[in-house]
């Protein structure tokens, strides 16, 4: 019997996890990569003896990690390593006060109390409610699909459809939180959750508050190699299970025979397969590999409002500052008027929440002795044609006043060099449409749940992964979004 053949396009996280999967379950996979590295937004650079993690930065739910080295009959530890994080991050308030949220629940309620005067017992009931808007969704949402009957003729998909009233749809994030809590610095913490997908806590449903949830509970990690690490271990696994992987290989198409998909078009090349998985941006996936079928386009999933995206400042800092952590947020002292900026005016407020990751923190050899790597980023719109050679410049002048008023030293003097990533070079490096690092955002009630499916219901053997489909963005949901390809595939 012959091996069936997987093509999978782009080697992002969920393109290498599908691949793995894949293979496991006896397919002959062949990656293609555009650029001449694997990782798509989880990538590294490095500048005058720093070294940047130049994508996501934050590690949860790593057992999704694991999961993969075990299904396929590896210890994980043999490729990967991490350490949880007793500090998950550090947040500062422009009016002086700061608050470490521990990633032990009772000492971060504790702290939590003490520098807001929120009765523990309310931040508490806050976590209980965050636990249980998880339990219901998780089954259904996040390991599923919601495209298949199957999934609705389980017990624990009806029990979750009973409890649906119960997931807070019907509010904002932002009214859910100000319900719960009567000190704004809580609040704001709890709002910036929103940001986790690239929404806007202000219009997004409350049902997002599961977030915290799944950081609270299962904990932050950093991997003692750096967040890239995830990606060369996956691919060394992949590459242990057959996988063949072609860098500097962009698909020009996914070819189709009538109703389905019998390959990929590579360099003029026709390559044949049996299932064609696409890790690309959904959007690009359809306008440039499937650019001459028009009919065949989900126009109105097409359509859906863009999640935000970053601007990210790479400097390497010849200073070390015992006051941070490797997670530090320094918080807007306008919270609404920094998202109607993003989403109303399609800008960047005077004074953006300034995430801080410092990752030589907890790898001191990302940075040369007394000096720090600093990730510096803004959130802002998605890319429709905006002056951001403006927008940067004076972006990064009100970033500078802002982090140097906060902890007291000038620091534009200590920065030793510098990288920007903007709107535009994330769409380009990565093929995400508009620099959108999400998809599409979630700030309807129930756009979450209206992502592109994983596979295609027009074209036979066309599947989806990553953070533009099924179930989300982010390091978790772009594995959960392989797993659910994987047991869709024959």
């Amino acid at each position: 019997m012959l091996q069936k053949k997987a093509l999978v396009i782009g080697a992002g996280i969920a393109g290498i996890a599908t691949a793995i999967r894949l293979a496991v379950k006896g397919y002959q996979v062949n990656v293609f990569e555009a650029n001449s590295y694997p990782g798509g937004k989880l990538s590294q650079f490095s500048n005058d003896g720093f070294r940047f993690d130049a994508g996501p930065s934050l590690l949860t739910m790593p057992q999704y990690i694991d999961e993969l080295f075990k299904l396929a009959g590896k210890t994980p530890a043999d490729y990967f390593n991490y350490r949880q994080l007793y500090v998950i991050c550090h947040y500062f308030y422009e009016d002086g006060k700061s608050l470490k949220a521990y990633a032990n629940a009772d000492k971060f309620i504790t702290e939590a109390e003490s520098v807001t005067g929120e009765p523990a017992a309310g931040i508490k009931k806050y976590i209980n409610n965050s636990r249980r808007i998880y339990n219901i969704t998780n089954h259904v949402f996040l390991e599923r699909s919601l495209h298949r009957l199957k999934t609705y003729l389980r017990w624990d998909t009806l029990k979750s459809i009973i409890n649906l009233p119960h997931i807070d749809a019907g509010r904002t994030m932002h009214n859910a939180n100000a319900d719960y809590f009567n000190d704004q610095h809580l609040i704001q913490l709890f709002d910036r959750y929103a940001t986790y997908n690239g929404s806007n806590p202000y219009t997004a449903p409350a049902t997002l508050n599961v977030i915290p949830h799944l950081e609270q509970h299962y904990g932050a990690y950093f991997p003692e190699e750096g967040m890239y690490s995830i990606v060369t271990a996956l691919v060394k696994l992949a590459k242990d299970m057959g996988v063949t992987f072609h860098y500097n290989s962009r698909v020009q198409e996914v070819v189709l025979d009538e109703d389905k998909a019998d390959g990929v078009k590579v360099n003029g090349q026709l390559i044949k397969a049996d299932v064609v998985v696409s890790n690309m941006d959904v959007w690009f996936t359809y306008h440039r590999l499937l650019k001459d079928y028009p009919h065949l386009h989900p126009k109105k999933i097409l359509g859906q409002e863009r999640s935000s995206s970053a601007l990210i400042f790479y400097w390497g800092i010849n200073k070390q500052f015992a006051q941070l952590n490797l997670h530090n947020i320094f918080f807007s002292a306008d919270y609404k008027a920094e998202f109607n900026h993003i989403w109303k005016q399609n800008n960047i407020y005077h004074d953006p929440t300034v995430y801080l990751n410092i990752s030589s923190k907890y790898k001191p050899d990302d940075a040369p002795p007394g000096c720090e790597n600093w990730f510096t980023m803004i959130n802002v719109p998605a890319n429709t044609g905006q002056d951001w050679n403006t927008l940067i410049n004076t972006a990064r002048q009100n970033i500078l006043t802002k982090l140097s008023r906060l902890l007291g030293e000038d620091i534009a003097p200590l920065i030793s060099c510098e990288r920007i990533l903007d709107p535009r070079s994330i769409e380009s490096q990565t093929s995400s449409y508009q620099g959108s690092l999400y998809g599409t955002s979630s700030n309807s009630r129930f756009a979450a749940f209206l992502r592109h499916a994983n596979k295609s219901s027009k074209i036979k053997n066309l599947y989806f992964c990553g953070g533009s489909v099924h179930p989300g963005g982010g390091i978790p949901l772009c594995l959960l979004s392989a797993k659910i390809v994987s047991e869709w595939v024959d």
